[in-house]
């Protein structure tokens, strides 16, 4: 659970300013939000990774 709660507060953080970084190239992108959040699907790879 310590995991859920790390990568959550992380990505918090994070992903406002990796989009602030982002480049744009003129296309229209999606804006609907997928059916996961960006941390479950990091704390699943996370998981994964860790496990191996």
């Amino acid at each position: 659970m310590k995991l859920v709660c790390d990568v959550d507060d992380f990505s918090k953080v994070f992903i406002p300013q990796w989009k602030k970084q982002l480049l744009e190239d003129g296309t229209q992108k999606r804006q609907r939000a997928g059916r996961m959040t960006t941390s479950e699907i990091m704390t699943i790879v996370i998981s994964f990774h860790m496990s191996h």
